[in-house]
């Protein structure tokens, strides 16, 4: 049984709404929206049954907590963890964010293009000084909590309030995500992340969502467009949707690339992402030539008429050759050996008469390029223009992995349900850094912050 981990940012607090780094500064309080929120959150999981619920100490963070705790239905005891705490930037707290960039301009540069190479000089009492880097050190924090916590709660269901930072670092040392792309996902104040560890620490895990805010009636992630570089190419938007649920997907049959259409069910979960979408500005749309991916986009495109759909043909699924059309049952009675092979070491598998991760990852990611040159040609033309990206299970997750600094052997890291959507921003343009806005959004087809889609085979 997986060990599930709900982690939520604390709400709004005043030094936010100030644009002050806050960092381990415990003056900063939750707003009036901050609590409103915070009863959002409360709201969206008191259908949950938590065994275990862990805080900053902060208190930010613990009143935002405090108010969740007050909506559960069978509450357990809040448990404050000091290795919850915020990144540690004694030079920058309290110095709104506009100062910071002003008077340390190329530490400020540093911080946010080569994280894992900051470092703050701390002037010592006696006149020496050492050598501090944050995100380093809150990444050590964060594998300190995970390896204190996870062997206590083997199969429990855990929900975590803490902050931006610290969010970041637990999240991205649980996938294995390197220090250099600390700022390569976001987290919304109050917004809601889901984590499945399916063993202990150093064993598979899954991120299942990241920065979900339905919630609290904002359907995605507002963009961010950072100012801290001398030349600013423009940015983009660009929405990753999974097609919608097929009978394959219901009876867990590999579909690869037989051309399997949606079911009435799929029809349905197109018909709630078009919804979902509606009052989102598409500027451009690519599709899989495959029906269910072309499908769901052109069900998603009713909503936004004089959007053409273009199919590129490297979008198509992952090819399973004589695995297609097969249950697993069926497949491990031929390839028992390979099957386990594909469950815990997919990089490595050759799938007979059919491609590899390898030939797949590279054909997603140079059409992935694509669609980037396509997007910042919209984007000479219009502020910020937004793709709707529409493709399969597979080829979601390597271009997932890719973003995130991870590889073929990750791909089960990654969730993806049927029409999940996903938002992933360009703010300096295509060759800057992306950043991993919200992933695998389902609450548009259940009302639950927990992915309820099919877990159909590819």
């Amino acid at each position: 049984m997986a060990t599930r981990v709900i982690i939520v940012r604390h709400g709004q607090s005043s030094y936010n709404t100030e644009r002050r780094i806050q960092g381990r500064c415990d003056e900063s309080v939750i707003t009036e929206k901050g609590q409103a929120d915070a009863r959002q959150v409360g709201a969206a999981l008191s259908s949950l049954t938590f065994d275990a619920f862990y805080s900053s100490p902060l208190q930010r963070a613990l009143q935002t907590a405090e108010i969740i705790l007050s909506c559960l239905a069978s509450p357990p005891k809040l448990q404050v963890a000091d290795q919850l705490m915020e990144v540690d930037l004694p030079l920058w707290e309290k110095l709104q964010k506009q100062e910071v960039q002003q008077k340390f301009a190329d530490d400020y540069r540093c911080w946010k293009e080569h994280p894992d190479e900051f470092r703050m000089v701390i002037p010592s009492a006696d006149g020496s000084s050492k050598d501090h880097f944050p995100v380093l050190a809150l990444y050590e924090q964060a594998k300190q909590f995970w390896q204190d916590i996870l062997s206590r709660h083997q199969g429990q269901t855990i929900l975590i309030v803490a902050h931006n930072g610290i969010n970041r670092a637990i999240i991205s040392t649980a996938l294995g995500i390197s220090p250099a792309r600390y700022h390569s996902i976001q987290q919304s104040n109050c917004g809601i992340n889901v984590l499945n560890f399916f063993g202990g620490w150093g064993e598979q895990v899954q991120l299942e969502s990241l920065n979900q805010t339905a919630h609290l009636g904002v359907s995605l992630p507002a963009p961010r467009v950072e100012s801290h570089q001398k030349t600013t190419a423009p940015g983009f938007r660009l929405l990753l949707v999974r097609h919608g649920e097929t009978d394959w997907n219901r009876a867990s049959r590999f579909q690869g690339q037989i051309d399997v259409p949606l079911n009435d069910n799929g029809r349905k979960q197109g018909a709630k992402v078009a919804e979902f979408l509606k009052d989102v500005t598409i500027d451009f749309a690519v599709s899989s030539p495959m029906q269910r991916p072309k499908e769901t986009a052109e069900i998603i495109l009713q909503s936004h008429p004089g959007v053409s759909l273009q199919l590129h043909a490297e979008l198509s699924e992952i090819s399973h050759g004589l695995w297609e059309g097969k249950l697993e049952s069926e497949i491990r009675d031929v390839y028992p050996d390979l099957l386990h092979q594909w469950q815990v070491a997919p990089e490595t598998v050759q799938m007979p008469e059919g491609e590899n991760l390898q030939q797949v990852w590279d054909r997603a990611i140079a059409a992935w390029h694509d669609i980037l040159t396509n997007a910042a040609e919209k984007a000479t033309q219009s502020q910020f223009p937004t793709g709707l990206v529409v493709a399969h299970d597979a080829i979601n997750k390597v271009i997932l992995c890719y973003l995130l600094g991870l590889t073929p052997a990750d791909i089960w890291a990654i969730k993806q349900g049927n029409g999940a959507v996903t938002v992933i921003d360009y703010p300096q343009g295509r060759e800057g850094i992306p950043v991993l806005q919200a992933m695998n959004i389902t609450t548009h087809l259940s009302g639950s912050v927990l992915d309820k889609t099919a877990a159909g085979a590819l």
